[in-house]
């Protein structure tokens, strides 16, 4: 495939008077987002169905995204009318990016503002105009409160804001380079996403053996009395997890409780495991009195215990140093024991897959203690035990190398993207040109090299802005 038309600055900048956005092309107007949009306050059709406004821009359907992890009201109150091609701005998430254009017409709750595009306004553009005040923190900025989750942005705020207002078929031919370069990178990151699955299945498959039977592939069996399990080595043992270790639940807190980061201490929740390792965002700090067994220690294994999701039941990451001294939510299981580098790959074995039929249910998904410390373990001896995560170590080692790789291609490529969104839509890179040159119909294939990398030639086609 060709390589995308690199976009280049206007010739000729003014300032735009409004700190977010800098300067602006000279030829670009600035208009209040009232002007732009009028608030809308449609009545509720029978047949409409719930229309949800994401985190990632996707206004759409909530049957069409997901059912699982939303709290369904027995009677909706204040509901009010969405079409398609609607801006939609959730009051309440816009900080973190929950602003989008619908897809579909149906419901919203009433912390949306629903609005309607007026005096030549691309809504889809827009969209990108207010999700880039979000992640440049502007949003935040006009906080009456100090608490991420009680921030809103109402559309009379949204109404007082000044924004650019590039001529109409300019608009377009952003939002269509946008498009095409989002697909692009869309194609590369769900190919790297793809691979990471590959090889995790594989690294499962690998710990999954070794815990499970051991090393040596001749010695003898024993029925081990667990149906997940089959036969295991004769000499091993079949224990209860109650007589290795201790299980913690975590901290209940309250909103008041909130705080901002340094001001508190970090709450680790579901959202801060990925794959098996600790990450650090959509953090929450809370100010109280943390008792000293809900503090993490290093080597503890934090657990997802309770969600919305059944995919997080069972997921964990090992306490490093660096997560050490922090707490744990009340959704969350901390367990304790000084084999915890044994159990550790054992929890990231099938272990939980095979057992969730104990802790999955029609109305909530929880790993309770009653439920941890009654699953059944093969228990090697301590010397096997360390010799199967001597060779786990190696083995998984060059799995390990290219899951990190690739997750780090994926990182880039979404760093590049939002990257190239900004300077296009405040206006720093020209698509007028680049976008006469793209191809009618989208691209069905995406060339990755065999490291699965973008080529030279391709990466010069997706050249932004300098810093």
């Amino acid at each position: 495939m060709e390589n995308i038309p690199t976009p280049h600055p206007y010739p000729a900048y003014k300032p735009s008077g409004v700190p977010w956005l800098g300067d602006v092309p000279q030829h670009w107007e600035m208009r209040r987002g009232g002007w732009l949009f009028r608030k809308m306050d449609r009545p509720v059709r029978e047949f409409d169905d719930v229309v949800t406004c994401f985190r990632d821009g996707t206004v759409t359907l909530r049957k069409n995204r997901r059912t699982e992890g939303f709290t369904e009201s027995l009677k909706e109150i204040g509901y009010q009318g969405i079409r398609a091609g609607d801006l939609v701005i959730h009051q309440m998430d816009a900080f973190a990016g929950a602003v989008g254009v619908s897809d579909s017409d149906g419901k919203g709750t009433p912390v949306y503002s629903v609005c309607q595009a007026t005096h030549g306004a691309q809504p889809q553009f827009y969209a990108h105009i207010v999700r880039e005040m979000a992640r440049n923190q502007w949003i935040l900025a006009l906080a009456k409160g100090i608490r991420e989750r009680s921030t809103d942005f109402r559309y009379g705020e949204f109404s007082k804001q000044y924004l650019p207002l590039p001529p109409l078929p300019e608009q377009r031919a952003i939002v269509r380079y946008l498009d095409h370069v989002d697909e692009r990178i869309q194609r590369y990151v769900d190919a790297k996403e793809k691979l990471v699955g590959v090889l995790e299945e594989e690294k499962q498959a690998v710990v999954n053996r070794a815990v499970t039977r051991g090393l040596d592939p001749n010695v003898r069996l024993k029925p081990s009395g667990v149906p997940w399990l089959g036969d295991v080595p004769e000499h091993w043992e079949v224990r209860r997890l109650k007589t290795v270790g201790e299980a913690v639940i975590g901290l209940t807190y309250s909103p008041q409780d909130l705080t901002d980061e340094g001001a508190g201490i970090l709450v680790l929740r579901a959202s801060n495991i990925l794959d098996g390792r600790l990450v650090y965002r959509d953090n929450v700090h809370v100010s109280s009195v943390i008792p000293p067994k809900l503090i993490t220690r290093e080597g503890d294994i934090l657990i997802c215990s309770r969600s919305g999701s059944r995919a997080l039941i069972g997921k964990n990451a090992l306490i490093d140093s660096q997560s050490a001294g922090t707490t744990f939510g009340a959704f969350m299981t901390v367990f304790r024991s000084h084999n915890n580098d044994y159990l550790h790959q054992l929890f990231n074995s099938k272990l939980f897959e095979y057992q969730s039929a104990a802790f999955f249910t029609s109305t909530i998904n929880q790993l309770t203690l009653g439920i941890l410390y009654n699953m059944k373990i093969p228990f090697p001896p301590i010397e096997e035990r360390q010799s199967i995560l001597q060779y786990l170590e190696e083995a998984s080692g060059p799995i390990n190398a290219a899951i990190t790789r690739a997750r780090l291609q994926i990182e880039l490529l979404q760093e590049y993207r939002t990257r190239l969104i900004a300077d296009v839509v405040t206006g720093k890179l020209d698509v007028r040109e680049a976008t006469s040159q793209l191809p009618e119909e989208p691209v069905d294939d995406v060339p990755i090299d065999t490291n699965g990398l973008m080529t030279d030639n391709e990466k010069a086609g997706l050249k932004p802005a300098p810093a």
